[in-house]
């Protein structure tokens, strides 16, 4: 897997363009420690580049965006992080709706959201409410969410339709394991994005990111910009999609 270092300006933006993008918003607690400064400011700091990315995804007219917001790991957390992470939940939902509604850009949730508690639900919920009859861009937060959850999910309602009777097992494909993930109504992503140095996928969209092209980068989370942004659309731009053919 190949990181990709950031060149000192962006590209021209292709004429390539992906549909649908992923991001592991990743590395907003090292960029926080490694200033000295309260894990707090690690993530307000990660609030401004979500902000940042949506926008350049509107602009360059990218019609899916899902980030990596909470996974079911983060609970193992202490009680004090897991409460910074759901007042910053609660106040990106109150302080961002407005640009939001501006962009044009409408709000999904995927996972589990219904186990935050009960603040941050509301405050979630009331994002989708107020931005569905938006038409550009889809933000699609992954929130307490988890691949291998969203597969155990898929999987039991899978057997719960085979037992039902309204699903011949012998007709399962993977169009019909698709239709039964959290994603079932958006299009594969075409392009995940990493920042923080890491090179790993972390339990985000395994079944979805099959045949994606992945981006990957040191920058921190927390620096990451719309120019950031439009140099992994440019790579993306350059590359073949085979698709595993020929």
């Amino acid at each position: 897997m190949i990181i990709r270092k950031i060149a000192p300006s962006p590209e021209a933006v292709p004429d390539q363009l992906p549909r649908h993008i992923a991001i592991i918003m990743d590395g907003n607690r090292r960029w926080a420690r490694e200033r000295g400064l309260p894990l707090v400011e690690g993530y307000r700091r990660g609030i401004i580049s979500l902000r940042e990315a949506t926008t350049a995804c509107s602009d360059l007219g990218i019609e899916y965006l899902t980030v990596y917001g909470f996974s079911t790991e983060n609970w193992k957390r202490d009680d004090a992080e897991l409460s910074v992470l759901f007042d910053l939940c609660c106040a990106f939902a109150r302080n961002e709706l407005a640009g939001l509604i501006r962009e044009n850009v409408r709000v999904r949730i995927i996972g589990h959201p219904e186990a935050l508690p009960p603040a941050a639900r509301r405050a979630l919920a009331d994002l989708v409410e107020k931005t569905a009859a938006n038409t550009g861009t889809v933000l699609n937060l992954a929130v307490n969410y988890s691949a291998r959850s969203e597969l155990g999910d898929a999987a039991r309602a899978l057997a719960r339709d085979v037992a039902a009777g309204s699903l011949d097992p012998e007709s399962i494909d993977e169009n019909t394991i698709g239709s039964y993930l959290h994603t079932h109504d958006l299009p594969d992503p075409d392009l995940l994005i990493r920042p923080g140095g890491e090179a790993r996928l972390s339990n985000f969209l395994l079944y979805q990111v099959a045949y994606t092209e992945l981006w990957m980068t040191d920058v921190y989370w927390p620096d990451f910009t719309r120019e950031t942004l439009a140099l992994a659309v440019a790579d993306f731009g350059r590359r073949a999609r085979r698709f595993g053919g020929a």
